[in-house]
Parts: structure tokens; sequence; C-alpha cells
């Protein structure tokens, strides 16, 4: 090491088998199932590392093989950093260099849990259905080649070399932000297979599991000031940290194939029968507010969701959205208070520590506001409940995805359908309404058809147009 410059963080790897595989090595798992993995085996033992895998770039390998696969997650409290050093990735592949060597890791006996966060785009899906899209550009080439692009490709081809060696299917753990995401990845790997083998759709169908899961803990995107941050605070230099909130849940149906998996229950994991309470909980009292607040603060000149909440007009929408909207729609899960659990969202929101950018949480909009959003709308019309303020956060991810701000400027948004979504905005917001809603991947029917739904949408576009996003959400 060069005189005067830190050392560089690194752990000599494990050379014990990996009991699971990981695709979408973000910043998310490893500041979540990774950690809770990691706490698992060292209370309870194991062979669970993980081989982490990258479907898209080598970036993230190429920060992590220096280090010994080692990483650390730094906690951000309102009070102060704690940093904890992460060693149970084994390996860290990366699927368009080799994508065999991706198939071969998922297919080792050892292996008996495949799990991901792809988010919500990385299913190849139909939002407004949950059913596989065949025409996805990926899905067609995986159709056409025994090497896949796609994440339920290598979950198909993976299965299928599993099945010709006579081992038995792996566990497939969804950790992304879908509603019922067992029940959903299970139909789109169900689908793509049937495609390619209808026999080994029906082993899968026969022996698989697809167990349902609710994620939970705010990750921002790590900056470079961070890094030099953390190597500050450590005396070490880190290429790879992820930066995390001090709250955390993993909610986790317990149907593993086997009966077979980490002992998640000793370090706070609940192991449960029914998901299905949890993730609507979670999905539209935290997810659905932060993709309104993303999209409304974004508009409104606010960086982070922090800043927005500390806006008193945003700080009264959350509140509203909250009482009014979305816990009425709600089932709350066994022993939970929605009331104290929004009361305990806020505090997170507010965190000054967790610089969670809004331009970040805005990112897919076409994905995510189907389950986040459109369904809790759809349950209010039909109980006779008013939900502006859910509706105007629809109408704000319309004025978003146009691709210019309140000012003019360009907005750089990432979405599948971002071209599309672009072309769709009109001077006049009924036209644009109009235009949106005929992506019947994204709008369910039932809201597509509702003439009320579609007036007030084109009412409130039309004033958070002519009034700005600040002056509508305090005149809301």
């Amino acid at each position: 090491m060069e005189a005067g410059l830190p050392d560089r963080l690194h752990r000599t790897p494990s050379t014990a088998p990996a009991g699971i595989v990981h695709l979408g090595l973000g910043a998310f798992f490893r500041a979540h199932g990774a950690i809770y993995v990691a706490e698992a085996m060292a209370r309870s033992g194991g062979d669970w590392g993980i081989i982490g895998v990258s479907l898209q770039s080598p970036g993230t390998r190429d920060r992590l093989a220096p280090q010994g696969w080692a990483y650390t997650a730094l906690e951000l409290g309102p009070e102060g950093e704690t940093p904890q050093v992460v060693t149970v990735l084994r390996d860290v592949l990366v699927a368009p260099e080799n994508p065999q060597a991706v198939l071969d890791a998922m297919a080792a006996p050892a292996v008996r849990i495949v799990s991901l966060t792809v988010t919500e785009k990385g299913y190849c899906h139909e939002p407004s259905t949950g059913r596989l899209n065949a025409d996805h550009p990926d899905i067609r080439h995986d159709l056409d080649h025994p090497l896949p692009k796609s994440a339920p490709g290598f979950l198909v081809r993976a299965l299928a070399q599993r099945r010709a060696a006579g081992v038995a299917p792996f566990t497939v753990l969804c950790c992304d932000n879908l509603p019922e995401n067992g029940r959903v990845v299970r139909g789109v790997v169900l689908d793509l297979a049937r495609l390619i083998d209808p026999d080994l759709a029906d082993w899968i169908a026969a022996h698989g599991a697809f167990p349902a899961t609710m994620v939970d803990r705010i990750v921002p995107a790590t900056t470079p000031a961070d890094l030099d941050r953390l190597e500050a605070l450590t005396g070490q230099r880190d290429e790879a940290p992820v930066m995390h909130e001090p709250f955390r849940q993993w909610v986790v149906e317990d149907r593993f194939v086997g009966g077979d998996r980490p002992d998640l229950g000793a370090v706070g994991v609940q192991m449960v029968t029914d998901v299905t309470p949890f993730e609507h909980m979670k999905l539209r009292m935290l997810n659905g507010t932060h993709s309104a607040l993303a999209y409304l603060g974004y508009l409104a000149g606010h960086q982070t969701i922090a800043d927005t909440v500390a806006d008193p007009a945003f700080a009264d929408l959350l509140t509203r959205l909250w009482q009014e909207e979305i816990i009425p729609a709600l089932t709350p899960p066994p022993g939970v208070d929605l009331g104290a659990y929004a009361d305990a969202l806020a505090a997170r929101f507010a965190n000054p520590a967790i610089r969670h950018r809004t331009w970040q949480i805005a990112m897919d909009g076409s994905q995510k506001l189907p389950q986040r959003i459109l369904g809790t709308i759809a349950e209010g019309r039909a109980a006779g409940r008013a939900v502006p303020g859910l509706t105007l956060a629809v109408a704000a991810w319309m004025r978003y995805a146009s691709g210019r701000d309140e000012a003019g400027g360009p907005i750089d948004v990432r979405d599948p359908l971002a071209p599309t979504l672009a072309g769709l905005w009109d001077e006049d917001a009924a036209r644009t309404v109009q235009g949106f809603l005929a992506l019947e991947q994204v709008f369910p029917q039932v809201l597509r058809a509702d003439a009320g739904f579609v007036r007030d949408l084109s009412r409130t576009l039309h004033m958070l147009v002519e009034r700005g996003a600040r002056d509508t959400v305090a005149a809301l």
C-alpha cells in the first residue's frame, strides 16, 4: 500500500460451499437479506454462503473482488453511524460474461435457494395482470436460445439442468416489491417453462417452492461522499459499501423445498403462513406514499424524501393519505396497529441521515404504480371512498413521465416505457389522461372504465399543471 493511503478493506473469502445464489446483487439485498443470512449462520450454523449474480454489468463484481467479496453496511441513524463488515458472499458472477457459469452455480446440488432482487421490471411480466409478457425482448431471446438473458430465463434453464441431473429444484425466494410475489414469480416461471418444455413446467409445479415475502428497509444510493466519510470513520477504503436505516423487517412464508433454509427466525425474520396482509400494508403504506412523495416532491424541487416531508404541505398530505385513503382499504396483520405503523413510517421518512432521493424512488413508475397505488384507488372507489391524494399521485407520475419539469427543464426519466410515456403528453390534460389510461399493462380495466376516475384524474392533472405541485398539494 502506498505511503499515506488507507488500507483497502479485505477479507479472505470462505471456501465453504454456497447454499444460496442471489440474482440481482444490488445495494438493497446486501443491506438486508445478506445480513440476515450472515446472522443466521452465525447463530445456528449451516452452509448458506451466497453467490451473487449481476444480470447486467460487472461494476459490483469489480468493486467487491479486490475486497475478497467483503463490504461494509453502514447504519445511518438519527444520532450517528454504525459500520458492520459483511462477509457472507462467496463469489460474484456477471451473467452477460458467462451465462453458463451462472446456470451451473444455480444447478449445483449444494444450492438450495435462489433469491432475487431484480426490481419489478426484471420479471418480464405485465404489472396489471401478473402474467408473463411473452413479447418481451428478453423472453423472446430466452425462448430461442439455451443461454438466457432474463431472470425468469435463468430460473427456468437452471431448473431444467437440475431436473436432467436428478437434483431437486431450488426454492425461488423473491425479495422484490410485488404483491403476492411468490405467486407472481411462480406463474411467470411456469408460463415460460411451458413454452419451452411442458414436462419441465409440470415438474416445477409439483416439486418447486415459491414462498411469498415482504421486505422492508430504506437503502439510499451510495455516493462518493459516503465512501470518503466511511473511510474517515473506519480507517479503511471500501469501494462497495451500502447505506441503510436502522429499521429492518423481513416476513417470509415458511414454505421451502424439503424445509431446507437458514434459521432465519432466530435472527428476527417473521416466518408466517400468510404474508399477504404484511405485504399489502407495506406496499401501500410505505411504497405507495414513497412513490407519491417522490413524484410530487421532485416536481416541487425537493431532492430527498426527508426534504419533502419537512415541507408542512407534504407532511399533511402524507397523514391524509394514510388516514383517509390507504388504511381504510387494509386488513391489518395480526397484532399490528396501522396507526402506530404510520407513525413509525413518518419518523423513518423524516430521518435526516437517510438521503433517499426522490429521483431514485421515481424510477420505473409504470411497473410500480399498479401494486403501490392503483389497487388502493380501485378498492377505495369501489367502496365509495374519495381518493384525491392518490389520484394526485397518479397525475404527478404522468407529469413527471412527460420528461419536463415545471420550469421546462429535462427530467431523466428511467422507465422501461419512457419513450412511450413521453409521447403521450399533451397540453390538454384530458387527452393526456386518455393516452395514459390506454396502457393496459399499467392500468386495470376497472379504472380505465371508471368515468368518474377519468374525470377526477383529468381535473387533477389540469390543476397540477396550472398551479404546480406544491400549491396543488397545499390546496388538497
